[in-house]
């Protein structure tokens, strides 16, 4: 049912801020940027940030599904809760977010668009190397 890791969404309530550092710790500007929402694209996946979530609940992880309705209706027979229901959020992609039995929030994401990269991301001195 998961397939790995796509997106992980960070709150960013001074976006223009957030955007400048990320942009300088990364080392390139972002592939998306809207008054909503900035994307970068890091070794095949998004790191996002958004102004209008809350900073209390951290980071926001989305796990890649082939169908995200089936996932929803999986996840919550197996006793998570919905958190946000299922949208389509533009070009196919669709989102969901559960709370799962131990209180954290856990993102699904359905990306008709997204494909895994043919080879590992490049070696550098960046975040996480």
């Amino acid at each position: 049912m998961i397939r790995g890791l796509r997106t992980v969404i960070y709150p960013a309530p001074d976006l223009d801020a957030a955007r400048a550092w990320y942009a300088k710790a990364l080392g390139f500007e972002p592939y998306f940027a809207e008054p909503f929402y900035v994307g970068f694209e890091v070794g095949g996946y998004e790191l996002a940030l958004n102004p209008e979530a809350d900073a209390a609940d951290g980071a926001l992880t989305y796990w890649g599904v082939p169908d995200c309705a089936a996932a929803l209706a999986r996840l919550v027979a197996a006793g998570a809760s919905v958190h946000e229901e299922l949208a389509e959020v533009g070009e196919g992609i669709k989102v969901a977010t559960v709370i799962e039995p131990g209180g954290a929030r856990l993102g699904i994401i359905e990306n008709p668009h997204f494909s895994l990269p043919t080879s590992p991301p490049a070696v550098g001195d960046g975040p996480g190397r």
